[in-house]
């Protein structure tokens, strides 16, 4: 299925409703779904119909947006218990993806500054913050776009791990906005994207982007990176994050680890493009961010189809963990970090 030509969404905001797209059945349909309250949308973000940090940040904002909404008739009393409420819901919904808590504090700082206002006027103030939230996430992909690009020199061939593009974010992307960024400035650049177990990122999402955009790319089983590395195939490799902690280790799809392993092996600069929203400086490394644990089914099959046998133990851990000496370099908005460490990362904010 082609959208060429259209303006694609990951999330919009439509006749009162925010609408996004349901990556779960992506590529073979492309459908919008609404949602209408802080509940809808937590678990539009538990099920994976919305993924990739910075896209769940937006969600969850829209969320806090949409509860006002619906209370805003409702007495200051009857609002504050109902929007704790819908904090609490949103958190709950995936732990890992820093993004979701940074824009619940801050939708959350907007509320205490309004807080003796009018709840009708709350809601309103909330929804325009949401809505900078999202713009906002577009500008920051195109900055990191604008700097990694510089990284990958002409003909780079990029081996990428997951979704991080358009899909997994406001717009533009982080990983395939820096491939993006360095088409449109002119540079041929190829895509190897690994096609991400067991929920498929790499093939469904990541191909699907490229396809359309008539980037060139190639789609490979996780298993075959090392072939590709070891016969010189891979010139790059370009990730993005969920969460990234103080001294610059990396929670990730999983897979990502044994990803920047193989890099490291093979003398391959291995880059996670990664917004200051995904770094996380409470968290002193990557042994302290929490991992999420996924359904079994994820694992044994896909959709109706069951490929395990009945009865075998599953474990489904969704991120790995990549410590910082594996990481050639952070590209966030404010420049790339190479060779992340405390010291550097914390710079980032000074």
């Amino acid at each position: 299925m082609s959208v060429q030509n259209q303006s694609v969404e990951t999330l919009r905001w439509r006749d009162g409703k925010l609408e996004m797209i349901d990556q779960r059945v992506l590529p073979a349909t492309f459908t919008y779904l609404p949602y209408t309250s802080a509940a809808e949308t937590a678990e539009g973000i538990r099920s994976m119909v919305v993924r990739g940090a910075p896209a769940i940040g937006c969600a969850a904002a829209y969320g806090v947006a949409l509860e006002a909404l619906c209370l805003r008739t409702a007495s200051p009393e009857d609002f504050a218990a109902g929007m704790n409420k819908a904090f609490d819901v949103l958190a709950a919904s995936r732990p890992t993806a820093v993004n979701l808590f940074w824009a619940l504090k801050r939708m959350r700082t907007v509320w205490d500054a309004v807080k003796e206002q009018p709840v009708g006027a709350i809601a309103e103030r909330l929804l325009a913050e949401a809505h900078e939230v999202t713009a906002e996430d577009i500008r920051i992909n195109r900055a990191m776009g604008a700097f990694g690009a510089e990284l990958l020199p002409d003909g780079a061939r990029v081996l990428t791990h997951c979704n991080a593009g358009a899909l997994a974010t406001a717009g533009h992307g982080t990983a395939l906005g820096v491939l993006r960024s360095a088409v449109e400035a002119g540079k041929k650049i190829s895509v190897i994207a690994d096609e991400t177990r067991p929920f498929l990122q790499g093939a469904r999402l990541t191909a699907w982007e490229m396809v359309q955009e008539n980037i060139p790319v190639t789609l490979i089983t996780d298993n075959m990176a090392g072939f590709m590395m070891s016969k010189g195939e891979v010139d790059a490799v370009v990730v993005g994050t969920d969460r990234v902690a103080a001294n610059g280790d990396v929670a990730n799809k999983i897979g990502t680890y044994m990803v920047a392993v193989l890099a490291k092996r093979h003398n391959i600069p291995f880059y996670v493009a990664c917004p200051l929203s995904t770094i996380d400086l409470s968290i002193p490394d990557g042994s302290a961010i929490p991992i999420e644990e996924r359904a079994a089914e994820e694992v044994t099959g896909f959709r109706d189809c069951q490929w395990a046998a009945q009865g075998v133990k599953v474990r489904n851990p969704a991120f790995d963990v990549t410590p910082a000496e594996l990481v050639s370099g952070l590209i966030t908005e404010k420049g790339v970090v190479h060779q992340p460490n405390r010291d550097k990362v914390e710079a980032l904010f000074s």
